[in-house]
């Protein structure tokens, strides 16, 4: 142990975790962790962290000091990590420091912090499948996510039997901040948040443990208050802009079916990425008095809103969300209220372009019917085997995020197009039969076979957009949002 413990040491000061006067700090901290009473610093090779891990993480399973499960693992290294990692203080001053040279220097700090600590298992998520695809919209990017480890059966079993805890309330409340974890509750010790002041109120921002993206960030309310599409949301959304001008940031829609997984704690996802939908096609432009309006061509119906002055765009999409919560189509069938029941709502993102200000405002309706239980705008039965969750904001951008079932779902649905597998013979593959009887239809072989069903996917995926937009891009659903952006600038 005395080598990997130093490999550690070596590691912690190269990625500046720690600095040379914290070294024996540091060191006793982990030696109480793996009740060992004795070190020699000595001289080591480099070797990559989650090698090290894997080294201390066998040992301390050896000795009874973690069980030797997924989740009691992840939970321990952890804790060794966090024998290396500044406190919040000290890192909330160093990005403020870094911020006064530029807001990239100082997110370029907070990411990498993220990354070293392994907060952010980049070992782990570079495992992800990932492409892009053209489709009739320009594009959209694929992700099949394998970078959550599924829970062991053991974990499962043990978590049935822990008692309770309301503490922190949810995966966002800042109270995560140095939280040890449990069976039911990732460990949070290496996670650090920095505080942020938005128009006024309070919010933090950390980076997501399992990026979907480069640079993926949240940035949650100080109280653990439900999402709400308001007025408060667009000048949040701007002010973040302003301040940190290289990220994009926007907001899961507020209501079920149409919104995103945690609604129960207001918060915003953001990043340095380029999204398919930036780069969607204009259908229609309309000058407005201090901005312009663009209905652009994508699945989900998207008003895109420009301009110079951020206020000028709080104004306007206040407009608009005003107007859409209780707008009907019901030609379209799209009603804003059933039994007093609202169903209007709206993903809102926002964005630099270039100096300007740029604000996509994306319709949703998240009414039922008999026909479709689940939503008239959500994925649709038929596309169900490949996506059956709600499509929340990262979606709504063009990235989708699909399930890990999918790699060896595919795997063997490509065998039984090229004829080397019975689709009957697999039970996982019941749920593709219709689409599998339809791509039969085409021709491929075993040369174009990988890209022909990276397309099929993406085509899929653009499905699954199509049904979850309001409007849909055909000429009757051109003239009806085109109707509704009239209702607006008269």
């Amino acid at each position: 142990m005395n080598q990997t413990i130093n490999e550690l040491v070596k590691y912690a000061l190269k990625e500046h975790l720690i600095g040379e006067d914290e070294v024996d700090y540091s060191v006793n901290l982990l030696l109480d962790l793996l009740h060992l009473n004795e070190f020699t610093k000595e001289d080591v090779k480099e070797r990559a962290l989650v090698e090290i891990l894997k080294d201390l993480l066998d040992y301390a399973c050896e000795k009874g000091l973690c069980e030797d499960s997924v989740t009691a693992r992840d939970l321990f290294d952890t804790k060794i990590m966090n024998c290396f990692m500044p406190r919040p203080h000290e890192v909330i001053t160093t990005f403020n420091n870094e911020y006064q040279n530029s807001p990239k220097e100082a997110t370029d700090y907070f990411y990498h912090l993220s990354i070293a600590s392994n907060y952010i298992r980049k070992d782990r998520i570079e495992k992800n499948i990932r492409y892009f695809a053209d489709n009739q919209y320009g594009g959209v990017e694929i992700t099949i996510n394998l970078s959550k480890p599924e829970k062991d059966p053991k974990a499962i079993a043990a978590a049935r039997t822990m008692k309770q805890s309301s503490y922190p309330k949810c995966l966002l409340c800042k109270e995560n901040v140095g939280f040890a974890g449990s069976l039911t509750h990732p460990a949070r010790e290496t996670h650090r948040i920095i505080p942020l002041d938005l128009s006024n109120k309070r919010y933090y921002m950390q980076y997501s443990p399992y990026v979907y993206y480069n640079e993926h960030c949240i940035v949650f309310n100080e109280d653990h208050v439900p999402m709400k599409i308001d007025h408060e949301t667009f000048a949040h959304l701007m002010d973040f802009i302003t301040k940190f001008p290289h990220y994009t940031l926007g907001s899961n829609a507020d209501l079920p079916i149409v919104g995103g997984s945690i609604l129960t704690h207001d918060h915003y996802q953001g990043g340095a990425y380029h999204f398919p939908i930036q780069d969607a096609k204009v259908l229609a432009s309309y000058d407005l008095e201090d901005a312009k309006l663009d209905l652009i061509n994508w699945p989900l119906t998207t008003l895109r809103l420009t301009g110079d002055s951020s206020k000028a765009l709080i104004k306007w999409a206040d407009v608009i969300l005003e107007k859409w919560i209780d707008y009907d189509d019901p030609d379209l069938d799209i009603l804003s209220h059933t039994n007093g029941v609202r169903h209007n709502t709206i993903t809102p993102i926002a964005r630099r372009s270039g100096d300007s200000y740029q604000l996509d405002l994306v319709l949703r309706n998240n009414r039922t019917t008999d026909e479709y239980p689940l939503g008239i705008f959500h994925p649709h039965a038929e596309n169900h085997h490949i996506k059956k969750e709600n499509i929340g904001l990262i979606e709504v951008m063009g990235l989708a995020i699909l399930p890990a079932r999918l790699k060896t779902e595919l795997a063997l649905l490509k065998d039984c197009l090229l004829g080397q597998e019975d689709i009957n013979a697999h039970e996982c593959l019941e749920k593709h039969k219709d689409w599998y009887e339809y791509l039969k239809t085409f021709d491929y072989n075993e040369d174009t076979i990988d890209d022909f069903m990276k397309k099929a996917l993406a085509e899929k995926f653009t499905n699954v957009l199509e049904n979850a937009g309001v409007y849909k891009m055909n000429e009757q659903g051109i003239a009806g949002v085109k109707k509704f952006i009239e209702e607006i600038t008269k």
